[in-house]
């Protein structure tokens, strides 16, 4: 995995968390690097410093004079802030760091040129053929806007690759060990494997986590759970702070990017079934019901991810503190919460969200 990163000391600051294995300083000792562990049959990752907006065409480049050819190609750009989270094209880290003070003004303008540049590449690995998608942080819509109108010819990755998984009410499901101790952790990824031994792939990831990455701050764990899943989990977590198996209570939350809980129309709705990409009822909805269901904190949020004006989130956490009470409450947030995801796909006409909700009995009038 090729990773391109514009600040050295975030590139560092990866390999010690263990996200990257290697780092780069140039396309040439970059590709070596992977061509090896290509040969070798090896997965690694490698962060080259420098311009996505500059490196991706050299990359295109390469690959139509017969080079390396990426599998997949995507971004994780901050597309969304482009004073604050995108280098232009050329200009130094003293230069935009200056500037964005001196004169935001032109920092916008330089970004946003550099972006359509970026996604003009993107647009070129996808036209040979090559599987692209947007990470859903707004970089197509920006340089649609700067007049590569064919910016959205290459998807987000959720009607990609998600959409599916939201149909079952699947989503990042995280956890935190309020105890500090990385054991309460390992702990927990015994329980799950416990929980779920048929879930290949959910015991594949606890065990590289486990391996290939460093806890930052409090101890916490992200795998991906859904309907009729992420209640038996959440109680289970219960029952092991109960019974003093963990050594202090657990926090439950989720990401932003979930089933049922959003609507983003360039990320999680995009390209709706129904058309409902920009139908905000679901979020409110969701919020409605983790609040009345007994949820610890319940947020709404607006920009989520592709900036202001172009989605709204709802956000749920809810304790694991060991009372017969906590059973209850968790019981009902981490049903509805999924649940919301199934509810809002199936209403939008998707049969595997229908027949998930029909195998789980949810009483859902439009199906």
């Amino acid at each position: 995995m090729l990773a391109i990163e514009c600040q050295e000391s975030r590139i560092d600051f990866r390999i010690r968390t263990r996200y990257l294995d290697y780092k780069a300083y140039s396309i040439e000792e970059a590709l070596v690097m992977i061509e090896k562990a290509c040969a070798e049959k090896q997965a690694i990752s490698v962060g080259l410093l420098g311009n996505a907006a500059e490196l991706m065409p050299q990359l295109v480049a390469r690959a139509k004079q017969g080079g390396l050819r990426p599998d997949i190609v995507t971004d994780q750009t901050s597309a969304h802030d482009p004073l604050n989270g995108y280098l232009p094209e050329g200009w130094t880290l003293e230069q935009w760091q200056d500037k964005r003070v001196s004169d935001p003004q032109a920092v916008v303008k330089a970004s946003r040129a550099s972006m359509a540049k970026h996604v003009q590449a993107m647009l070129d690995f996808h036209a040979m053929g090559i599987p692209t998608v947007d990470y859903g942080n707004n970089i197509r819509q920006v340089a649609k806007e700067e007049g590569v109108l064919n910016a959205f010819d290459f998807p987000g990755f959720v009607p990609a690759y998600i959409r599916p998984l939201f149909c079952e009410g699947k989503g990042p499901f995280r956890w935190v060990a309020l105890s500090g101790d990385p054991e309460d952790i390992y702990k927990t990824d015994a329980k799950l494997k416990e929980l779920f031994p048929d879930n290949a792939n959910l015991i594949n990831w606890l065990d590289m986590a486990r391996e290939r990455i460093a806890f930052q701050g409090l101890p916490a764990r992200i795998c991906w759970l859904g309907l009729g899943e992420r209640h038996i989990a959440g109680l289970a977590f219960n029952e092991m702070v109960r019974n003093g198996e963990l050594k202090a209570p657990v926090v439950i939350g989720r990401d932003h990017l979930d089933t049922g809980s959003v609507a983003s129309p360039n990320r999680e709705t995009e390209a709706m079934k129904d058309g409902s990409d920009a139908v905000s009822d679901w979020p409110l909805l969701n919020a409605l019901l983790n609040t009345a269901g007994g949820a610890t904190w319940v947020s709404l949020h607006h920009g989520g991810g592709v900036g202001m004006g172009f989605s709204q989130h709802a956000g749920m956490v809810i304790v694991c503190d060991g009372t017969k009470e906590a059973d209850a409450r968790l019981s009902r947030v981490l049903w509805n919460d999924p649940a919301t995801g199934v509810m809002r796909h199936a209403d939008a006409g998707y049969q595997q969200a229908i027949d998930c909700a029909k195998r789980n009995d949810l009483n859902l009038p439009m199906v």
